[in-house]
C-alpha cells in the first residue's frame, strides 16, 4: 500500500499529546493537533499510540529464518532427554531433522551416539543454544563427511568422532553447499511485531552475508532495515539501500580468550577504519577482559554484548569508560528456572542486570538475540518489567525496568544508541500504531496491541487489512 499522501488521525504520542501525523513519501512531513487537509489514505487511530517502529538491536536474521523450520531442543519447551527424543523423532518431513536451542540441562553433552539413539534413519543436526556447537548424528556426519574434508573443529573422542562441531559454520555452509535462506517469511512476522529495523550480530558477517541482505531488501523480502555488524573486512564491501555498516563484533570464548594485547589491537584495526567494536561477554572473565581491552583502547560507544555476569565493580567500571550495554531481558523469562538451579545464589544478583545499569549513567538497548531467544521484543519488554521465570518464579526484581525503561531500550537510535528516536517531522515515516493508549499500554506490553506497521511511508501489516489485499496494493 503506497503511503504518498498518507495520515494518521487522531495518534497519541508518548508524551501525551493527541496529534494528527501526515506522512509524504518515505517521510513525516507534519506532527500537528489537527491536520484538515485532504490525504490518499486516512488511518483512524482513535487515541492508539504511535511510537516510532521498533528497532531490535541485536539479532542474527538468517539464523532466525532457518529456525523456523527448526526442531527447539531446549528449555522451556525442552527439558529432558526423553521429551528431547521424542521432539527429534517426531520432526515431520523425510530429510535433514535441524534442532535449535540445545543446552546441556536436557540430556548433558550429547553426542553422535546420543542422538543415534533417538534417531537413526535420518541425518539430524542439533544446535546448542550459544549457537557455538552443533551436534550431528552417524547419518548426518557421513553425508557430510562425503561432502568436505573433515575440519580441525569437528571433535574426535578415543571412539572416533564425537559429532560435535565447534564454531566452523564456514565449513558447515560448505558442506552442505547450501544457499542462504529466504527472509521473507521471518520478515513478515518482525513486522506484525512493529519492527522496522534490525541490528544483526553474526561475528561472521562478510561480503556474502552483505549481499544476502541487500538482495532481499531489493527484492522485497526484507522489510526492515539492517544495521550490519560482522567482520573487519565488511569495511570494504559497497552497501546497498537500508543496509549500512555496523561495529566489528567480537564473540569472545571462556575456554579461548585471546590475549589482551591481541583484543587491543582489533578494537584499534576497528576505530582505525571508524568503526566501534561490539563484544560478546556472557562470562564476567569475558567482560574484565574486555574492560581492560577498553582501559587500553575503548571509545565512547563500544557495545558490550549481553553483560550476563556484571558485579558492581564492573558496573562502575563500564560506565565511566562510556561504554553501551545491549541486554536481552527476555533471557530471565526464558532461562531464569535454569538460572536459578545452575548458579550459585550468591551469583543471582549479578545476572542480566538491568536498572542498574541505568542508575549508573550507561546506555541501555534492547536485543532479542533470536533464533537464540524468543523473536517478540515485546515479550522481552513484559520480562525487563516482570523479571520473573517462566515458572513464575521472581529473579532479582531489584534489576526490573518501568514500563517507559523497558520500551525506550527498542526506541534507541541504532546508529546512536544515546538518542532516543521520536515521531517528529523530517524523520523516515517507520512507525507502529498500537490499538490502546500508553497508560493502558504499559499495563499489558504485548505484541498482541500492534496494529498497523509503516515502513518507509509504506504500510506493510495492518490488523484491519487481508494479507493478500496489502501485497496486491503495494
Amino acid at each position: 500500500m503506497n503511503g504518498r499522501n498518507l495520515l494518521i488521525r487522531d495518534a497519541g504520542l508518548l508524551d501525551g499529546r493527541r496529534v494528527d501525523v501526515r506522512v509524504v513519501g518515505e517521510r513525516i512531513i507534519s506532527v500537528l493537533p489537527r491536520d484538515f487537509d485532504a490525504v490518499d489514505i486516512e488511518i483512524p487511530a482513535a487515541g492508539g499510540l504511535l511510537i516510532p517502529g521498533l528497532h531490535d538491536h541485536h539479532v542474527h536474521i538468517a539464523a532466525t529464518a532457518a529456525a523456523a523450520a527448526s526442531i527447539v531442543c531446549g528449555p522451556p519447551t525442552v527439558t529432558d532427554g526423553d521429551a528431547l527424543a521424542h521432539a527429534l523423532a517426531g520432526a515431520p518431513g523425510r530429510g535433514w531433522v535441524r534442532g535449535i536451542c540445545y543446552h546441556e540441562s536436557v540430556a548433558g553433552m550429547i553426542d553422535r551416539v546420543w542422538l543415534d539413539r533417538a534417531v537413526a534413519d535420518r541425518p539430524v543436526r542439533v544446535q546448542h543454544r550459544s549457537g557455538r556447537m552443533w551436534v550431528f548424528n552417524t547419518a548426518a556426519l557421513e553425508l557430510l563427511l562425503s561432502a568436505a574434508v573433515p575440519p580441525p573443529e569437528l571433535e574426535r573422542g578415543s571412539e572416533g568422532w564425537t559429532g560435535r562441531l565447534f564454531d566452523a559454520d564456514g565449513w558447515l555452509r560448505q558442506a552442505f553447499r547450501s544457499r542462504p535462506p529466504d527472509l521473507s517469511r521471518a520478515s513478515k512476522q518482525w513486522a506484525h511485531w512493529g519492527v522496522s529495523g534490525l541490528t544483526d550480530m553474526n561475528p561472521r558477517n562478510d561480503a556474502a552475508a552483505a549481499a544476502h541482505f541487500i538482495d532481499e531488501r531489493a527484492s522485497g523480502a526484507l522489510l526492515q532495515t539492517v544495521l550490519l555488524a560482522g567482520l573487519p573486512e565488511l569495511n570494504q564491501v559497497p552497501l546497498g539501500t537500508g543496509v549500512t555498516l555496523g561495529p566489528v563484533k567480537i564473540h569472545l570464548h571462556e575456554a579461548h580468550l585471546p590475549g589482551l594485547d591481541e583484543l587491543v589491537s582489533i578494537f584499534r584495526d576497528a576505530h582505525a577504519q571508524g568503526r566501534s567494536v561490539a563484544v560478546h561477554c556472557v562470562t564476567e572473565s569475558e567482560l574484565v577482559l574486555t574492560i581492560a581491552a577498553l582501559q587500553s583502547d575503548g571509545l565512547a560507544g563500544d557495545r558490550i554484548e549481553h553483560a550476563s555476569v556484571a558485579p558492581d565493580w564492573v558496573i562502575a567500571d563500564i560506565a565511566r569508560l562510556e561504554a553501551f550495554v545491549v541486554v536481552q531481558p527476555n533471557f530471565v523469562s526464558e532461562r531464569g528456572d535454569s538460572y536459578l538451579s545452575e548458579v550459585a545464589r550468591e551469583d543471582w544478583p549479578n545476572l542480566y542486570r538491568l536498572k542498574s545499569f541505568l542508575s549508573a549513567g550507561i546506555v541501555l538497548a534492547g536485543g532479542t538475540d533470536t533464533p537464540f531467544g524468543a523473536a517478540d521484543p515485546w515479550k522481552a519488554m513484559a520480562g525487563a518489567v516482570t523479571r520473573r521465570t517462566a515458572s513464575g518464579q521472581a529473579f532479582a526484581r531489584d534489576e526490573a525496568l518501568t514500563p517507559e525503561e523497558a520500551l525506550a531500550l527498542f526506541l534507541a537510535d541504532p546508529h546512536d544508541l544515546r538518542r532516543m528516536r521520536k515521531v517528529e517531522a523530517q524523520t523516515t515515516a517507520d512507525l507502529c500504531l498500537l490499538t490502546q493508549n500508553w497508560r493502558e499500554l504499559r499495563r499489558d506490553l504485548s505484541a498482541a496491541q500492534v496494529r498497523t506497521t509503516i515502513m518507509r511511508g509504506e504500510i506493510v501489516y495492518d490488523t484491519s487489512v487481508q494479507a493478500s489485499e496489502l501485497e496486491r496494493r503495494r
